[in-house]
């Protein structure tokens, strides 16, 4: 790895090489968000029935998710082989071939699908295998290495997993799945440009064209700050429309105050250790909202 950058760490052992090449972290998270569709989906607790589809939906929904990240790490081993961050991973490092993680990815991605179509619905399979295809293909071949707008377009697949877990339990779709599809989809630019601006440049040595590296730190601050605000007024839409009730909204008013507060913070008096502190306060912030929509669902017959 002569032009990469070189990481001294021990092979794992080749279980854990396939296993990292799954991003379990942020699968974790894309469950988690499609887990809470599902609840919010069924009125009251989940019939014995109904936590089977969910066990279902959700093993299938990793496996299709894992897919995708399995699949990202192929594309991306040289790009990942220039950065620190993911300069460890087993494609990176040329521990696994191309034709092994393809492979892999197709098997688990197959073994969802066939979850999903035999203990789910039809639906569910076509979203997740769409939402596969927007990940894969679209934002990781294409939009990635050609637009500093990347992460803003290829933010609508990775805002998928309520939807998926709203079709999953009713079969059919309306506005709430899509108000928390809105919700991470306004959430993802604030999220991975505070990323991005203390990994600039490791990203403008693997040539992708990330926002910080095409318009500057400044012009990158100001775009977190505003999208903190657009989120938090997207945040309060499920409480306008009934969905959830005053449990919620506070919930959501001081987490989302608090986000635009760092993101004032970040944009006034920038330093890579805050840029680096938004960045994972923004990853507790969604699974703290989620988890309120969640607790207000449930909470709702006795307080309201």
């Amino acid at each position: 790895m002569s032009s990469g950058v070189q990481v001294q760490a021990p092979s794992m052992p080749r279980w854990r090489q396939f296993y990292a090449l799954t991003k379990p972290r942020v699968v974790q998270l894309i469950v988690f968000c499609a887990i809470v569709g599902m609840l919010l989906a069924v009125p009251g607790l989940p019939s014995r029935d109904e936590w089977q589809t969910m066990l279902a939906a959700s093993l299938g929904i990793w496996l299709v998710a894992a897919a995708a990240a399995a699949f990202n790490c192929l594309v991306e081993q040289h790009i990942d082989a220039r950065m620190k961050r993911t300069a460890w991973r087993p494609t990176a490092r040329g521990e696994l071939s191309r034709t092994q993680s393809l492979v892999f990815s197709a098997l688990l991605c197959a073994a969802g699908g066939l979850l999903l179509l035999l203990f789910v619905n039809a639906l569910t399979l076509w979203l997740t295998l769409a939402t596969f295809v927007g990940y894969a293909v679209v934002y990781t071949v294409y939009l990635k290495p050609t637009t500093p707008q990347n992460i803003v377009i290829g933010g609508a697949s990775g805002a998928m997993p309520p939807v998926l877990g709203w079709a999953a339990m009713r079969g059919e779709l309306g506005a709430e799945p899509w108000l928390m599809c809105l919700i991470i989809f306004l959430w993802t630019p604030p999220h991975f440009w505070a990323l991005a601006l203390y990994r600039a440049e490791e990203y403008a040595k693997s040539g992708l064209p990330m926002l910080p590296v095409t318009h500057g730190n400044a012009f990158t601050r100001l775009q977190v700050l505003l999208y903190c605000w657009v989120l938090l007024a997207a945040t309060l839409l499920p409480y306008l429309i009934g969905m959830s009730g005053l449990l919620y909204l506070v919930a959501a008013l001081a987490l989302g105050l608090r986000f635009c507060w760092m993101g004032w913070r970040l944009y006034k008096a920038y330093s890579d250790a805050y840029a680096r502190r938004t960045f994972w306060f923004s990853i507790w912030y969604l699974a703290a909202l989620f988890a309120a929509l969640l607790v207000d669902h449930y909470a709702a017959p006795f307080l309201y």
